[in-house]
């Protein structure tokens, strides 16, 4: 029997927000790179020099810079998100005109998780902001686009509010959700086509396929996002660190101008850490998401 709905959101969001909480110990540094890249992306040879540089200039915990939005901005994605995602799938169901019991098929699913990244992009937008401009902090301050002491996660709050109003963590949203409704699409599509090939592979039901198969399928998710949406990713964190200095032009404008001035690689910048990043991170939040799942629905089957 299946459970109620309220109770099958509570299950989703709750299993999201412990693969949110996986996600970002398992891959912070690597996204401290990305974000540092993208933004500044003439400081840096490569992902090693970018690596060693940020371990130089203030030790291990400037691969953790951000860590704490990075949490409460992955939680709050995924747990909306894989809510959203299991309503979508019922919405996306009775669009095609299956009924309750018929299972989607994975391009199904893909289009319920990209439906579903519209509502969980509102919440994700205001902690990535602020992730992303404690993360490229370090630079403004090398070269003086903010002055120094505004490396704290309450500092960088403050003047958002100060400067922008609450509205102000809303900067780069559009580009978000046009990162997003794609990017969501693959991701999940990627997943659940792994899945299905390793099922078939192996003669199993998709829910029992072992923890090595569900990690990869993570991570192939993961890339499949990636490689499909790091430009637009590239043009939102330029953004929203970029408009701690003042009002930020639009995506188009931003996309043109990194274009015409720093050519097209400039907007892959930082992809070498996200590619690396993405397998343990989403291997990660796959894992812990199905795990705590299963857990939980047979609590409330039992």
């Amino acid at each position: 029997m299946a459970p109620h709905p309220v109770v099958q959101a509570i299950i989703d969001l709750s299993a999201g927000a412990l693969g949110g909480t996986a996600c970002v110990f398992s891959g912070q540094p690597f996204d401290t790179a990305k974000v540092k890249m993208q933004t500044f992306p003439t400081m840096y040879r490569g992902f090693l020099h970018c690596f060693v540089s940020i371990y130089r200039q203030v030790g291990l915990r400037g691969l953790y810079q951000g860590t704490t939005p990075a949490l409460l901005a992955n939680i709050a994605e995924n747990s909306v998100l894989f809510m959203s995602y299991g309503f979508c799938q019922s919405v996306v169901g009775r669009v095609c005109g299956l009924g309750g019991e018929a299972a989607l098929s994975d391009v199904q699913k893909a289009c319920a998780g990209s439906l579903a990244s519209i509502f969980s992009s509102m919440v994700l937008c205001p902690t990535e902001l602020v992730k992303c401009r404690l993360q490229a902090m370090h630079e403004m301050e090398a070269t003086g686009k903010v002055a120094k002491g505004q490396n704290t996660m309450w500092s960088v709050v403050r003047t958002v509010i100060r400067n922008n109003g609450p509205l102000g963590f809303y900067q780069g949203l559009t580009t978000t959700i046009v990162r997003e409704v794609p990017g969501y699409f693959c991701f999940f599509g990627g997943y659940e086509l792994s899945r299905t090939t390793f099922a078939r592979s192996m003669g199993r039901d998709k829910e029992d396929i072992g923890v090595v198969p569900i990690m990869f399928s993570g991570g192939f998710g993961g890339a499949c996002l990636w490689l499909v949406v790091y430009p637009i990713d590239c043009v939102k964190s330029r953004i929203q660190v970029h408009s701690l200095t003042g009002r930020q032009q639009g995506f188009l404008k931003t996309f043109m101008g990194i274009v015409r001035t720093e050519g097209f690689a400039a907007l892959y910048s930082g992809l070498t850490p996200t590619m690396i990043r993405t397998f343990p991170a989403n291997g990660a939040l796959f894992l812990a998401y199905e795990l705590s799942r299963k857990l939980m629905m047979q609590q409330f089957d039992s």
